[in-house]
């Protein structure tokens, strides 16, 4: 696909807001036929100068998500200011890129990722359509992509991943953790694209042999076959089995696949190797501003819940997503420092140390599965700290 130029003249929107900017300096009427957008997009103030995005960030900043919204994505959804509009079509919503409360004089567009795009991995999709300028990527499939499809992580939006294997504990009364799993031969259902699986087969904590990749987010086979163990999410899944699914509507146990030892960076704010050098000036601003809705969403998560609801409700191939599960995920991100600083204090920061640890640890395991990556491969061709602010704690 043909790129844009990334920073052209700004949108209709954008071009919209000043003219209405001048419209009220001058005390007059101005008559618009703009859509809805422009007018909520207008009567947001100007952002001053170092939040200002037009001369460095494209027009329409395209954001590929991983999965349907959710709150784990808060840190680039919180940035979708009022007058959004939901294309259910190309499973995206548009609206002013807001920070702070003000106009930054660019459009932010979100697109759904999982069914959305096939199931294909976020750097698949990046590479696919020159259209999409940033993505989230989970930190092992970031590693997984680095040969022919590299993307670079500017910020994780999460500080791990919180995946979890869950089971039924009627079923399973003593069945505690992950490793207890592997003593037996439950089958234990993931999907496909998921890379954890294969970690904890390597490290012994599972058998190959009980993996099913057939998982598609649906409870139907959990329900139906209480047995089986099955890949969740630790914001997720607890509070829906027991509280939103009328067939079970009962706990489930789990243990998440961090406390096991799989502690990856999740979420990446990422941009296709290649673009780099282009990003730079807009990453420069934007990327702090990301660090800062991640921190501002943990202490008043209520703004951005309503709009993530809101998206989920317009699109009936979503899952639903209630303000209950959005209350218990944002909770739960909270309190197990999901969404959090890293050990420098700063949110939304990377160790080094860390990220070439997990490097080091991933490779041989997706060598093994066939991914083919250098042995050596310096995290700092993943990970980058460039663009992070140490102000932001």
């Amino acid at each position: 696909m043909t790129r844009r130029t990334p920073f052209a003249a700004r949108s209709t929107r954008a071009l919209a807001v000043a003219t209405a900017a001048l419209c009220a300096a001058a005390l007059a009427g101005c008559g618009s036929d703009s859509d809805s957008d422009t007018a909520a997009a207008s009567s947001l103030p100007p952002a001053p100068a170092e939040s200002a995005l037009a001369d460095v960030c494209p027009s329409d900043l395209v954001v590929q998500l991983q999965w349907q919204p959710q709150s784990d994505m808060a840190g680039v959804i919180g940035l979708l200011g009022p007058g959004y509009s939901v294309d259910g079509d190309a499973k995206s919503v548009t609206g002013p890129l807001a920070f702070d409360g003000m106009d930054t004089g660019i459009d932010i567009t979100l697109r759904a990722g999982g069914p959305a795009i096939g199931f294909q991995s976020v750097p698949s999709a990046m590479y696919a359509d020159d259209s999409i300028d940033l993505g989230l990527v989970h930190g092992d499939q970031l590693i997984a992509a680095a040969k022919d499809q590299r993307v670079v992580g500017v910020t994780p939006l999460l500080q791990y991943n919180p995946s979890i294997l869950m089971w039924d504990p009627e079923t399973h009364p003593d069945q505690q953790t992950i490793a207890d799993i592997g003593q037996t031969d439950e089958t234990v259902v993931v999907s496909k694209d998921q890379i954890f699986p294969q970690w904890l087969v390597a490290k012994g904590l599972l058998k190959e042999s009980q993996l099913d990749r057939s998982y598609d987010g649906a409870p139907a086979r959990f329900v139906g076959d209480p047995s089986i163990a099955q890949q969740g999410f630790a914001n997720s899944e607890p509070y829906t089995y027991e509280n939103e699914t009328p067939s079970w509507n009962k706990p489930i146990a789990y243990e998440m696949v961090k406390d096991a030892g799989y502690d990856v960076y999740a979420s990446n704010l990422s941009v296709r190797a290649d673009r780099l050098d282009e990003m730079t000036p807009c990453l420069q601003k934007l990327v702090p501003m990301i660090q800062q809705t991640g921190k501002d969403y943990v202490a008043a998560p209520d703004a951005i819940n309503t709009t993530i609801v809101d998206w989920v409700s317009q699109d009936t191939s979503f899952s639903p997503y209630t303000e209950g599960e959005a209350q218990y995920s944002a909770q739960m991100l909270k309190d197990e420092g999901v969404i959090g600083t890293g050990a420098d204090g700063v949110w939304g920061s990377y160790d080094p140390a860390k990220a070439q640890s997990i490097v080091a640890d991933l490779v041989p395991i997706l060598n093994d599965g066939g991914a083919d990556l250098p042995t050596q491969l310096p995290a700092d061709q993943l990970f980058t700290t460039e663009f992070i602010s140490g102000d932001v704690r």
